[in-house]
């Protein structure tokens, strides 16, 4: 059996910018499985699967040790696909996933827009594991799906080297750093304490369904400019609307083949 894949750099209009995604167009669902075989030997943050149905693509996000329930920058990604070399003709495009219905909308400036459930996080009192892990004294935490350590200054969110042993145990999927930023709104970034491939992602869509909310109830705004300050960097433009989350970024493809299984 031959698969068509991808891997688009995607939240980035530079090649080797943003978070790279493999993604896989399906006739049909394999075993798990096999998708965590190919997720492993792709040996990036995520590997991304779709199948259409009818009117619907059904979405899947693998990490090379487990399945994900959102991820941000393999939706993007698979949207891009799908835009550009499966059905050029439509602007919208629905995906059924873990984590309910989302969109995915073909701007006319070459952005895609995704819309995403918003996850806002609730306060936390700050784990001494948190303090013990930081070099930098963190403001204050908050909790959803990722855990939010909000830092006082973009500085101390660059500088920042965390001790991830120490948060291994944290029952959060992600662990994130964020402060104001100089030439944005809020600047982040985000690790995986279990990542042994990868411990720190580069871009994390899935991050800034709890990140937007977090930051446009503290900045009194609902649309803001975001940054992930990792080495690849990432830039997201956000808006918030009730209980949906719209993060917008650009795409650029890297390479196109198939694997066989």
């Amino acid at each position: 059996m031959k698969i068509p894949i991808y891997q688009i750099d995607a939240f980035t209009k530079t090649l080797f910018g943003g978070n790279p995604a493999a993604i896989c167009h399906l006739p049909y669902w394999l075993e798990d499985q096999t998708l965590q075989n190919i997720a492993i030997e792709n040996n990036l943050a995520e590997t991304g699967y779709f199948v259409k149905k009818e009117d619907i693509y059904e979405i899947r996000w693998f990490m090379p040790h487990a399945e994900i329930d959102l991820c941000g920058h393999a939706t993007l990604a698979s949207a891009y696909v799908i835009f550009n070399y499966l059905d050029s003709t439509i602007n919208e495009i629905t995906f059924s996933s873990k984590s309910g219905i989302l969109k995915a909308k073909k701007e006319e400036n070459g952005s895609i827009t995704l819309d995403f459930p918003s996850r806002p996080p609730a306060p936390i009192d700050i784990p001494d594991k948190v303090r013990k892990a930081l070099k930098s004294n963190p403001i204050a935490t908050f909790a959803a799906r990722d855990i939010v350590i909000e830092l006082s200054s973009e500085e101390e969110v660059v500088n920042e080297i965390p001790n991830l042993d120490l948060l291994k145990d944290l029952p959060y999927l992600c662990i994130i750093i964020t402060s104001t930023g100089k030439n944005a709104d809020f600047v982040s970034r985000v690790f995986d304490a279990n990542g042994i491939i990868q411990p720190e992602d580069p871009v994390t869509g899935s991050a800034h369904a709890t990140l937007v909310p977090f930051w446009a109830k503290k900045l009194n705004k609902t649309t803001l400019k975001a940054q992930q300050l990792s080495v690849r960097k990432g830039e997201l433009d956000c808006k918030i609307d009730g209980n949906r989350v719209f993060l917008s970024g650009y795409s650029v493809p890297y390479l196109i083949g198939e694997i066989e299984i």
